[in-house]
């Protein structure tokens, strides 16, 4: 499977060249089947910027699964040029999140006076599939989820294809059960030997004193995580809309000094906009 990064930044997008590096988008991913399924992960601001790549290359076909309905994670999905065009094929997967069904979540950012392009303007053909499932075969690849420790609740999936492994763990906080999140230990088995694991890893330990409940984990859970559960490598996700380019520098040295210590091999970066991992 091929992994694109289309936006790893949490709550708002931002811009301006304390930014350039690891990009202002909100959570989109790409991941490309070795069939040449195009699948979509969270509809954040990146979503129209995959939106235009996809259609230059020429593909009309596409399944959207959402983690969750939080604003940053579907704010895009207005912007995603495919959904005007009548020859797109979409299928969109996931739980309805607090809302009767995943429609009602999506066209509801649509209604006046919210947005001035009514929901009843969309041209592609949208299937929506709001089953809480517990594994789900897309193409050559087998998506099994997991309960998020978030408020309003969420979904983390684990992504298998040819014996690889990619876990994605956005928007869940180890350091806090939310309610129909799970425990520390449930999220180090759901990871265990992963070839790549995402996590949210938004707060350093100075925010975490006020920010404990928010929804979002300290950066040394994660690493913490990781090691226990032996991931091969780790990308650090969903930072902080404050958080310039030289502060997530920072986080991935200090990351990499706590992995050195601990004799782990583990490898630690931060995912940014753009970047491109095949498994």
């Amino acid at each position: 499977m091929i992994i694109r990064c289309w936006g790893s930044r949490g709550s708002i997008p931002v811009s301006g060249k304390p930014y350039l590096r690891y990009g202002g988008n909100t959570t989109c991913l790409e991941i490309r089947t070795n069939d040449d399924k195009i699948l979509i992960v969270d509809a954040g601001s990146g979503i129209r910027e995959a939106g235009n790549a996809l259609l230059a290359e020429g593909y009309r076909d596409y399944t959207l699964l959402l983690t969750h309905g939080h604003w940053d994670h579907i704010m895009g999905f207005p912007f995603f040029k495919p959904i005007y065009s009548p020859r797109t094929n979409l299928n969109v997967v996931g739980c309805p999140f607090a809302r009767s069904s995943i429609k009602d979540l999506l066209s509801r950012m649509m209604i006046a006076p919210n947005f001035p392009i009514k929901f009843e303007y969309i041209r592609a053909k949208i299937a929506y599939d709001d089953d809480c499932f517990e594994s789900y075969k897309f193409g050559s690849l087998v998506i099994t989820p997991i309960s998020l420790s978030h408020p309003n609740g969420g979904t983390g999936y684990k992504f298998e294809e040819n014996g690889k492994t990619f876990v994605f763990l956005t928007d869940n906080e180890l350091g806090f059960r939310h309610e129909g999140g799970l425990d520390f230990q449930d999220y180090v088995a759901f990871s265990r030997g992963a070839d790549l694991l995402f996590h949210d890893a938004e707060y350093s330990d100075e925010e975490y004193a006020r920010t404990r409940s928010w929804g979002h984990s300290l950066y040394k859970d994660v690493l913490k995580l990781a090691m226990e559960a032996g991931v091969k490598k780790l990308g650090l996700f969903h930072h902080n809309q404050e958080r310039v380019d030289s502060e997530i520098d920072d986080i991935v040295k200090d990351s990499q000094k706590i992995i050195k210590k601990s004799g782990e091999k583990l490898e630690c970066f931060a995912v940014g906009q753009l970047m491109k991992f095949r498994l």
